[in-house]
Order: C-alpha cells, then sequence, then structure tokens
C-alpha cells in the first residue's frame, strides 16, 4: 500500500467514552495536519482534535471527544451559536444529527474526500458533511449538503460550510477589510469571550468592506515564521459570515459559511442545499506556510488554468475612457507595440446605438457594438490588432442594467427592484434578476455569441459595479429568502456553462475595484482586479494583503499615471503580482517608453518564478517604512527580490534582511534589475555571490548609500552551477 493510500484511509481507531463503551474515530489527514472526530455510543459526531498530525494510532485513542459537537443543529440543548437551523414543514425550529454513515473515495493520488452522513432521530432529514483532503498542500477544504424528505418545504435559518472548535489560552484574528480604494487593509487584534463576526450583506462584491480571508492564530500572535494558526477563506461570491465565538470555558467555536441574514431558504422537499467551501490550512510555522500552502493549492486545484502563463496587457481606459472610436482604438496598438505587451483591452464605452454608451447612465444590457463609434465591428479591431502581433480583450458587465437601455424597456421584469418603491440606482445602473433561467440564458448567449462570432476575442474583463440593494426578484415572487443565495449560484451557473464552451479563455474578474474576490469565482476566472486604486505606495499595501491568500499570478497589477511615484516605482510594484498596464502611452517620454519595454522584458523573463514561485514576505509594511519580499522557485535556483521603500524619515535606519526559502548550500549571485535605461546599479550587493545559508543567517543591506523615500530596487538571485 503506497504512503498516499495508508495516509488518507478514513481509519476507524477504537476507544472508549466516559461509560466504557466503544468509540470509532474517522481521521482526515495532509501531510502534516490530522483533524479527528469520534462517533460516541449515543452516535453523536464530536471533533475530538485540530492540529499536527498524530503519527501513532494508540495515541489517537486518547483523545477526548464528547466536548464539541461537529455540526451542532439548533434548538436542542447546546447554548451557543449554532452550524444549523431548520424550521420543520410542522413549525418544530429544532435538529437532532445523530452519525448515519461515512465514506471515503479517492479523487486522485494527492486528495482524498471524506463524506460523513448525519441524520435526524425524528424528521426525514440528512446532512453531509464533505472533507477534501488536500496531502502536499496541507490544506482541508469542507462544505455541507442538507437534504430532506418532508411532504411541505423547511425553512432553513442558519447552514454553515464549517464548524470548527479550539481550546488555546488566547486568540488573535488578522482580517482584511476596508472600502472602495482602500481593499484588505490588515488588522490583528485579540479575541474576547463573546463573539466577533466578520460578515457581508451586498449580496455580491461580498468583499468590497471585508474579506471572507483571515488568520487565526493560537495562543500568541503568529509572524511569518512562528506560530500556531489557521488561515481560512471561503469560496463564495455572495454574502458570507464567519463567527468567532469563545465561551465560558475559554474554547473557541468557530462557524463559516453565507450569511442567513435577510436569507430564510425554502428548501423543497428533495432537494439539496449544498453550501460554499471553506478552504483552510494549519500550521505550527507562521502566516508565511500558511500562505504558501494557499497559492500551491489555488494554483492546482483553485484557481483556473493556474499552472499556465498569463498574458501582459494595455486597457485603454486611462487614455481615452469612453470617448474614442475604431481609427484612435487602432492608433493606441501602436502604443501597445511600444510598451511590448501581449494584449490590447478595449474597456467599456463600445456598445449601445438607441443610447450609445457615451457615460456609465446608459445601454448596459444592450452589447450590440456601436455603429457610429466602431463601424467596422469587433472583428475589424481584432484582425487589426492580429496584424501588429497584439492578441485583443473586451470589458463586459453582463449582470447589470442601465435604466434607460433597450433591455430595460423591453424587459423590466427581469430587474432587480422592489415593488411600490422608487427605483434605488447605484453608479446609475440596476442589477439584473439571474435567478431568472431566462436571465441567466441572456447572459450567457450574450457573452457565448461576442466570443463564437469574434474568434479572436483572447481576453474578457467581467465587472459588477454595484452590489444588491432594494432587493426583490419578480421571478422567486414569495420565497425572496432565496434570492441572495440563489443569485450567486445562477451566476456560477452561468459561468460553468461557459466554461464548458470556452474552458481556457482569459477571463478577469473584476468589481467595482477589488469587491469579488473568492475562490468561489476564481475557479471560473484565470485572475481578479485588485483595486481602482493604482496609485503606487497604495498597491504596496493593498497587493500586499492580497497576497497573504491568492498567488501572484491571480493579482491584476498595472502601471498607471496615478500617485507621485516614479515610473520606475509603479512598475517594480505591479512586477510583484501579474503585470500590466493602464497608461497614455503617448505621454510618456522617449527613455519612459525605452524603460517600459525593457521593463515587460525582464518581467517575462522572471515571471514564472513570481507566479509560480513560493512567497516569502520579509519586511512588512505593516511593521516598517518599507516592504521587502521575494520568490524563490521549486528548485531554489531562482529568486527574485522586491525591495520597496517608503514614505520614511530622514535618517531612519533600517537592519539588514534575512532572506528565505533559499538551498543554504547553494551560492547565488546576485543582480539588481528593472534598471532605468544607461544606468548601472548603485547597489553594494549587486554583482556579489553568497551563500544561501549566508543570504538567510546574516542577510543583505538593502538600504545601503544614498536612498530616497518611495524608490525601490529589484534583485534577481541565480544560483550557480
Amino acid at each position: 500500500m503506497t504512503k498516499y493510500i495508508a495516509c488518507f484511509l478514513l481509519f476507524l481507531a477504537l476507544g472508549s467514552d466516559a461509560n466504557g463503551q466503544k468509540e470509532k474515530q474517522i481521521i482526515v489527514e495532509t501531510k502534516n495536519t490530522s483533524l479527528i472526530f469520534t462517533i460516541s455510543s449515543a452516535q453523536k459526531l464530536y471533533q475530538s482534535y485540530l492540529g499536527q498530525r498524530l503519527l501513532n494510532p494508540a495515541d489517537q485513542s486518547l483523545l477526548q471527544s464528547t466536548r464539541r459537537e461537529a455540526y451542532i443543529g439548533a434548538g436542542m440543548a447546546d447554548l451557543f451559536e449554532p452550524a444549523i437551523r431548520m424550521v420543520h414543514s410542522d413549525g418544530n425550529p429544532s435538529l437532532d444529527l445523530k452519525y448515519a454513515a461515512q465514506k471515503t473515495s479517492k479523487e486522485e493520488d494527492n486528495v482524498t474526500t471524506t463524506s460523513i452522513t448525519l441524520k435526524d432521530s425524528q424528521y426525514p432529514v440528512e446532512v453531509v458533511l464533505h472533507f477534501s483532503a488536500y496531502y502536499n498542500e496541507d490544506i482541508i477544504k469542507e462544505w455541507t449538503e442538507i437534504k430532506h424528505n418532508e411532504k411541505k418545504p423547511v425553512t432553513l435559518t442558519n447552514y454553515a460550510s464549517s464548524m470548527l472548535h479550539f481550546d488555546a489560552s488566547k486568540y488573535w484574528l488578522s482580517q482584511f477589510d476596508g472600502d472602495y480604494m482602500t481593499e484588505m487593509r490588515m488588522k490583528e487584534s485579540p479575541l474576547t469571550p463573546g463573539i466577533k463576526i466578520l460578515d457581508s450583506k451586498l449580496g455580491t462584491r461580498a468583499q468590497m468592506y471585508r474579506s471572507p480571508c483571515f488568520f487565526l492564530s493560537l495562543n500568541k500572535p503568529s509572524d511569518e515564521t512562528t506560530g500556531e494558526l489557521i488561515a481560512g477563506t471561503l469560496a463564495w461570491s455572495g454574502n458570507f459570515q464567519c463567527s468567532f465565538e469563545i465561551d465560558q470555558q475559554n474554547s473557541l467555536r468557530m462557524i463559516t459559511g453565507m450569511n442567513p441574514y435577510a436569507s430564510e431558504y425554502k428548501l423543497q422537499p428533495g432537494k439539496t442545499f449544498e453550501t460554499p467551501a471553506f478552504i483552510f490550512t494549519y500550521t505550527k510555522n507562521g502566516k508565511g506556510e500558511a500562505t504558501r500552502n494557499l497559492h500551491r493549492w489555488a494554483r492546482n486545484y483553485g484557481v483556473l488554468d493556474g499552472n499556465k502563463p498569463r498574458l501582459t496587457l494595455l486597457n485603454n481606459w486611462e487614455a481615452t475612457h469612453m470617448d474614442f472610436n475604431q481609427d484612435v482604438l487602432v492608433e493606441l496598438f501602436d502604443g501597445a507595440n511600444q510598451l511590448g505587451v501581449d494584449l490590447f483591452l478595449l474597456d467599456d464605452g463600445w456598445f449601445g446605438n438607441k443610447y450609445p454608451r457615451d457615460a456609465d447612465k446608459t445601454a448596459l444590457g444592450d452589447w450590440q457594438v456601436d455603429k457610429k463609434k466602431l463601424p467596422s465591428g469587433i472583428g475589424y479591431l481584432v484582425s487589426e490588432a492580429n496584424k501588429k502581433h497584439l492578441q485583443f480583450g473586451i470589458w463586459l458587465e453582463p449582470e447589470m442594467v442601465s435604466p434607460k437601455s433597450e433591455l430595460y424597456e423591453k424587459h423590466p421584469e427581469w430587474i432587480l427592484k422592489l415593488p411600490n418603491r422608487e427605483e434605488a440606482y447605484s453608479r446609475n445602473q440596476l442589477v439584473l434578476d439571474l435567478v431568472n433561467p431566462k436571465v441567466q440564458d441572456f447572459i450567457y448567449d450574450m457573452v457565448n455569441d461576442l466570443v463564437t462570432k469574434n474568434p479572436g476575442i483572447a481576453f474578457i474583463k467581467w465587472d459588477c459595479n454595484r452590489m444588491l440593494t432594494n432587493t426583490y426578484s419578480p421571478f422567486l415572487k414569495e420565497n425572496q429568502g432565496n434570492l441572495f443565495i440563489d443569485y450567486n449560484r445562477a451566476l456560477f451557473d452561468i459561468l460553468k456553462r461557459l466554461r464548458v464552451k470556452h474552458p481556457h479563455l482569459p477571463i478577469m474578474l473584476c468589481a467595482g475595484g477589488g469587491g469579488r474576490v473568492d475562490y468561489g469565482g476564481l475557479k471560473y476566472f484565470t485572475e481578479f482586479w485588485p483595486s481602482d486604486n493604482t496609485d503606487g505606495l497604495e498597491r504596496v499595501f493593498i497587493q500586499w494583503g492580497y497576497l497573504n491568500f491568492f498567488p501572484a499570478l491571480t493579482v491584476s497589477s498595472h502601471v498607471t499615471s496615478m500617485g507621485k511615484q516614479s515610473l520606475k516605482f509603479r512598475t517594480d510594484v505591479a512586477m510583484m503580482g501579474k503585470m500590466g498596464y493602464d497608461i497614455r502611452v503617448k505621454n510618456l517620454t522617449e527613455q519612459e517608453i525605452k524603460f517600459s519595454n525593457q521593463a515587460v522584458k525582464t518581467y517575462k523573463g522572471i515571471s514564472d518564478v513570481i507566479w509560480f514561485g513560493d512567497l516569502y514576505r520579509l519586511i512588512s509594511p505593516y511593521e516598517e517604512n518599507r516592504a521587502v519580499l521575494m520568490y524563490a522557485d521549486q528548485s531554489k535556483n531562482r529568486a527574485v527580490l522586491f525591495n520597496y521603500l517608503l514614505n520614511f524619515r530622514r535618517k531612519e535606519f533600517m537592519g539588514k534582511v534575512l532572506l528565505q526559502g533559499l538551498d543554504p548550500m547553494k551560492r547565488y549571485k546576485i543582480q539588481e534589475i528593472n534598471l532605468l535605461p544607461d544606468t548601472k546599479s548603485t547597489q553594494p550587493e549587486d554583482g556579489k555571490i553568497y551563500s544561501g545559508d549566508y543570504l538567510m543567517k546574516v542577510g543583505l543591506n538593502l538600504s545601503a548609500g544614498k536612498i530616497a523615500p518611495l524608490t525601490s530596487t529589484v534583485f534577481e538571485l541565480v544560483a550557480e552551477k
């Protein structure tokens, strides 16, 4: 029997409960983590352990088993937040879930899914807890299925994806929140008795104010290299809720899933309610290892084509906004060629005839080409771009509708809006009722037809510029509690259909800046837009936040004219993610174009390390007035080191930087790259050779010589052969 099979088998270890009765254990394991459940003699399922992998079966049987019920139903004896609450068709608001069965299936050599079935003792209700263990990545993905066969619908008012329990002396929560233009700001605080909730009630664009991503540290705050913690994130683009409740015995109950706010869900007999997945990793080696676990999992399983290269692009938005025609766009292709990027992306403003899209008040929903702006059509632009060795991409906002549009006039019943109330606009638009199958078909047909009829389209930017407010579905009628959930399920269904037809078309997930970023959506997308704030200084913090949970090749990082930093600084910041451009090329000087062209070449030479390597955060901008991070490839032969000096004061001294992720026995040559044209490095470390051991124990002085605020350096490290 192979090592993987042995590690992933569903062990049934025998122990005893308080009455001396025999108990069974169910063990979910990765390379370094064990999650152990115990079935009591009363057929209750308890979480007995979550931590470092236990190697000795005899130790597993010693675990205390009867304190933490694994998935608690409301209405019985428990006094704290439940995982599930159901009101039966007879009005009984309780669930008493007991173990019924389990099975293990091996998806592949690296992935095993354990499914545990619980059933109510009096009602025909079944809850299945699923745990997929990704052995090498040390990731566990957990989700739940809820079914019933009562004669009438039941009402679900709580429906957790995951309930996990912890016992520690103290708990520290790192959360990520902000607003439009201030996304993913990191804050850490201790948890105290009572309940702490991270949530969203925006319907979609769930991440606009706070993110369903967090670090939970046990006993003491974790840093990048030390500390016991959970890193978790919910794969859901809609309303979410993550609750952390400390009880009177200082135990922590963590519940994650869809937010039950305004979502009393009517579940029909025989139907299955499936929750989104909660994805987490456990480690005792700090936040850095947790991030690398998530990144490896994401590239292999969580992101569309996560192990394939990405395209560099030039977006026209900053150059033209909506004021352009086809001749102007063709001229902009020359700017893309000057930069040396792969693709030209046409942004908002290309559609609408009865109500042309010349501003953001019209035409959403009318996805026909504006004949005045583009008389030769999209195919002409594709052809002209290809002649100049460029691929062509296009912007869409499929879920939205303008009140001033032909679609609104033809189908007012397709729109989410309250009866007997005035329409409430955000960004001068309303939201289509995706729950309606006719609307789903309309969106699918529109996107599919656009790509099919213009086969040269090589990229889509899928936008979503408002949240769900004043929300009512004409299609659902009396079941309005289903709306927030079914809207996002319908969105995913549309994306599934499109991916069957166009499995590898690159699509950027965009939502009014960074409002919709999660692994529920990213399985259909190749990347996301983190924020409309592209100021280089702000982007250091924004991208730093996202990179805790999402790999670099998903984080679209564009060079723009926003901010007062130098072009080099803004370019160096964009390089830490998936670099692109949204800039007026004609406004650049000859030297700036020369630098940018060389920067694109440099980036293409190092992008495989950035996209597919391991990230090490070395100096946090939250702790010092600089940010230092590096990527190292799997072979430890190459690394790329980014050093950003922020707004530090005169004579502010900064210590050496200890590198990570290198082979201590290899020797590395250090070279500064992405220099300005006709300049040489002034960095004292440039050209020197050090052992990996020296670099990780003694470190580099990256702040020597004449330095200035808002400057940056990029180094490539290559191991000697």
